[in-house]
C-alpha cells in the first residue's frame, strides 16, 4: 500500500472542539519551550506538528496527555481540564496522579519507543490494560483485540512476543494496544523515528487508515509524506511558537512563514 496514494476526503464535516490548548507555557530549568500556545482539534480532524529538534512539538503533545505538566494556561481534552478538578464557582484543585490517569483513559498515545512488554505476547499486550485499568471483560477484549491485529495487518501474531517482530510490527502492536482502550483522540510522538525506512511505510498505512475512519488524531512527525495525505491542518512549531498553520495545499505549496519555507527546503531535498 503506497501511502502518497491516499487522499483525505475534504468534503467530511469535522466536529465540536475535542481538544482545547490555550495560552500554554512550559519551561525546563528555566529554558521557555513553549511560550503561550493556543490549538484547537476538533472532532474526527487530523493535525500533523512539523518542526526541528527542540522546537518544542513533543513536549506540547506530551503536555495535552499531561504527561508534562504546564506552567500556565489551560488545557482541555475530551471533556477534562487536564490535570485539575473544576468546582462551583469555577475553583480548581490539582488532581492527584491516580485521577490523571483516569483523565488520560479517552487519550491515546503512541511514543518513538514501543515500550511493550517483552514478557508478554502481543495477544497479551493488547489485553492486558483494558482489563486490568478498565476493569474490561477479558473475552469480548481478546476478540477485540484479534480484530485490532487484523486491523493493523498482523493477525497472525498473536502468539508471537515482541523480540520476535520487526520494529514496524512492534508499533503497529504499539498502537493497536492504544485502540484496546478505546480513545477519543490518539496522540503520535514521532512514531516512525526509530524504524528503518522501509518498515516506516507500513505504520504510516496504519495511520491513514484512522483517519480515513474518522479518527481524531494529533501526530507529531518529519514523515510529510504522511502530512500530505492525511492532515487536515498542518502546524509549523519554531522556538516554542507555531509559526505557521495551513491545509496541506498551503503549507506546502504557499506558506506564510520563512520558517516553514527553509524547513520544507530542508527536509524535502531528503
Amino acid at each position: 500500500m503506497n501511502t502518497v496514494e491516499h487522499t483525505r476526503n475534504a468534503d467530511r464535516t469535522l466536529g465540536d472542539p475535542i481538544v482545547q490548548i490555550s495560552n500554554v507555557a512550559k519551561s525546563f530549568h528555566g529554558n521557555k519551550v513553549l511560550h503561550d500556545v493556543s490549538l484547537t482539534v476538533r472532532q474526527g480532524e487530523v493535525v500533523v506538528i512539523a518542526g526541528r529538534s527542540g522546537s518544542g512539538k513533543s513536549t506540547l503533545l506530551r503536555c495535552v496527555d499531561y504527561l508534562e505538566t504546564i506552567d500556565s494556561g489551560e488545557i482541555r481534552a475530551c471533556g477534562h481540564l487536564m490535570g485539575f478538578k473544576e468546582s462551583a464557582g469555577g475553583k480548581r484543585t490539582a488532581l492527584k496522579e491516580a485521577d490523571i490517569a483516569r483523565q488520560r483513559q479517552d487519550l491515546g498515545m503512541v511514543f518513538q519507543s514501543f515500550n511493550l512488554f517483552p514478557h508478554l505476547t502481543v495477544l497479551d499486550n493488547i489485553v492486558v490494560p483494558p482489563v486490568q485499568v478498565l476493569k474490561a471483560d477479558e473475552d469480548a477484549t481478546r476478540a477485540h483485540a484479534r480484530e485490532l491485529l487484523d486491523r493493523v495487518g498482523l493477525p497472525d501474531k498473536e502468539n508471537a512476543y515482541p523480540s520476535q517482530l520487526s520494529g514496524g510490527q512492534q508499533q503497529r502492536v504499539a498502537i493497536a494496544r492504544a485502540l484496546a482502550m478505546k480513545p477519543k483522540v490518539m496522540l503520535f510522538d514521532e512514531p516512525t523515528s526509530a524504524l528503518d525506512p522501509e518498515m516506516i511505510s507500513e505504520v504510516l498505512d496504519v495511520m491513514i487508515d484512522l483517519s480515513t475512519q474518522g479518527m481524531t488524531m494529533i501526530a507529531v512527525t518529519h514523515e510529510m509524506g504522511f502530512a500530505r495525505a492525511a492532515a487536515d491542518r498542518v502546524l509549523l512549531m519554531h522556538d516554542g511558537h507555531i509559526v505557521e498553520e495551513a491545509p496541506p495545499e498551503k503549507f506546502f505549496n504557499n506558506p506564510d512563514s520563512e520558517h516553514t519555507r527553509l524547513f520544507l527546503s530542508k527536509i524535502l531535498s531528503h
